[in-house]
């Protein structure tokens, strides 16, 4: 497919897991990609599998490097696409749940959605076509037990994606969230280990735990969230705006 030929995307946090599954699939769908994060060797190494694709270093918490990282990213021509993904969960019971570390979650997962946001902008607005697309999560619909401070990241971010949505209607851009629930990640290893921590199950039963939240019985797949990512960019989904796309099997 060539759907996306001659755009430009930028996905934060696109070393591994969501991030290197969506600009794997956008690159099939004709975009070039630019893969950001923290970690260049890591960044490196996956953009040499995927055609086109540049790595550039970015720390989404640090206005500066946003503003270097994008100038970057532009060169050769504008952003036409953002994918927010970067971001970082921890399990806590709120009894014990320092300001120190909520005000970790934050930076990442909101302050980073911010940064880079804002350091597009000027791209998406100038031209015909332009689409911010923010990985939240079911956390950002509802809430959960142990994660507070991830569920008032993420909801943030949905809040941020549907009044962004509003004040951009009149404009070529369009605003969208999704919302998985666990996907198979590393960001799931880590709820599996703290819900260990905190339950004294077994892998065996906090793997089950998770999966027993989506109705199918299963996590998500990358590339399932990548697919969805993948359909919003699309030119005929312009119409789909200020939504947040729920990826759970069907849950309440």
């Amino acid at each position: 497919m060539s759907a996306l030929k001659g755009r430009k995307a930028v996905i934060t946090g696109g070393g591994t897991g969501i991030g290197l599954a969506v600009a794997k699939r956008l690159t099939a769908d004709g975009a070039t990609t630019v893969l950001m994060g923290r970690n260049l060797e890591r960044l490196q190494e996956a953009a040499r599998d995927i055609d086109g694709a540049i790595a550039v270093q970015c720390d989404v918490t640090d206005p500066a490097m946003v503003a270097q990282a994008f100038d970057t990213a532009r060169e050769g021509g504008k952003i036409d696409i953002l994918v927010n993904n970067a971001g970082i969960a921890s399990g806590r019971p709120f009894h014990k749940l320092d300001y120190d570390e909520f005000r970790r979650i934050q930076n990442v997962n909101v302050d980073g959605v911010f940064h880079c946001t804002k350091a597009v902008v000027k791209d998406l607005m100038g031209g015909d076509y332009g689409r911010v697309i923010n990985i939240a999560s079911v956390a950002g619909l509802r809430g959960g037990p142990y994660i507070s401070h991830y569920c008032a990241s993420k909801h943030a971010v949905v809040g941020m994606t549907k009044a962004l949505a509003v004040e951009w209607g009149q404009t070529k851009v369009t605003v969208n969230a999704v919302c998985p629930a666990y996907v198979e990640t590393a960001m799931a290893e880590n709820a599996i280990k703290t819900i260990m921590s905190n339950t004294g199950r077994s892998r065996e039963e906090a793997v089950a735990e998770l999966a027993d939240m989506n109705p199918q019985r299963r996590l998500i797949q990358v590339e399932e969230v990548a697919e969805t990512v993948a359909w919003l960019c699309h030119p005929n989904s312009f119409t789909v705006n200020g939504q947040a796309i729920s990826l759970d099997g069907g849950a309440p």
